[in-house]
């Protein structure tokens, strides 16, 4: 084997590098992702992503301190022989005088229990519904993919299929609608061929519940 030639090491010379050329007897193997659809068998469950929930948890303290403090800070001032303030008073008046069915006893009633609803319904779910969980294929290893990243590798394999004028795609939890415009070549055989391009691009995504493809195929309108 000879010795690569290499050039002077004058200023402006270059050298050639040595390149380690992958041969047939290695035992490196690619990973199960370089051919872009990951094969490897799926280790546990993928379940969804959950919100931190920062901003409601942030609101529903900020509010129950400032009520808190009120409420103790009266109680202080009493306790040190002040009167109490004039809307704790009032407050109790009202809880004592007006009777249960009274409108506006229902409806704080009401926005209470909506209040209450809402937060037990941002405790109990998860959230992120813009992350599309991806099958783990690696232990201790989760990943999940934008539904709007998810939608632009549709279009764009959509986009190369012949005869496709345009196309929109709506990205879902379990659904992917495609909308394209193919101003030549026949519709059937450009849905045929949208059918199975974006049954790999689905597959390619790697998703852990690669959603149905919804797919519609028409004319371009008139201008004018």
């Amino acid at each position: 084997m000879s010795e690569p030639q290499g050039a002077g090491t004058g200023e402006g010379s270059t050298q050639r590098l040595p390149v380690v050329e992958r041969g047939a007897g290695t035992d490196t193997e690619p990973g199960p992702y370089e051919s872009g659809v990951p094969d490897g068998p799926a280790l546990g469950r993928a379940g969804r992503f959950w919100s931190t929930r920062r901003v409601p948890a942030g609101i529903v303290a900020l509010v129950l301190l400032l009520l808190a403090g009120a409420f103790l800070y009266d109680i202080a001032a009493v306790r040190a022989g002040r009167s109490a303030l004039g809307w704790r008073r009032d407050l109790a008046r009202q809880l004592a005088e007006r009777p249960v069915d009274d409108t506006w006893v229902l409806v704080g009633a009401g926005v209470a229990a909506a209040l209450g609803l809402w937060l037990l319904v941002l405790a109990l779910t998860p959230g992120l519904r813009r992350l599309l969980p991806m099958r783990r294929t690696h232990p201790g290893v989760r990943a999940a993919l934008h539904r709007d990243a998810a939608a632009t590798v549709l279009r764009d394999r959509a986009m190369e299929v012949s005869g496709v004028q345009s196309a929109r795609v709506r990205m879902r939890r379990r659904r992917a609608r495609v909308r394209a415009l193919s101003h030549f070549r026949e519709l059937d055989d450009v849905r045929a061929d949208l059918d199975g391009v974006l049954d790999g691009a689905v597959r390619g995504l790697g998703l852990a519940r690669p959603p149905a493809v919804s797919l519609r195929v028409k004319r371009p309108g008139r201008k004018g």
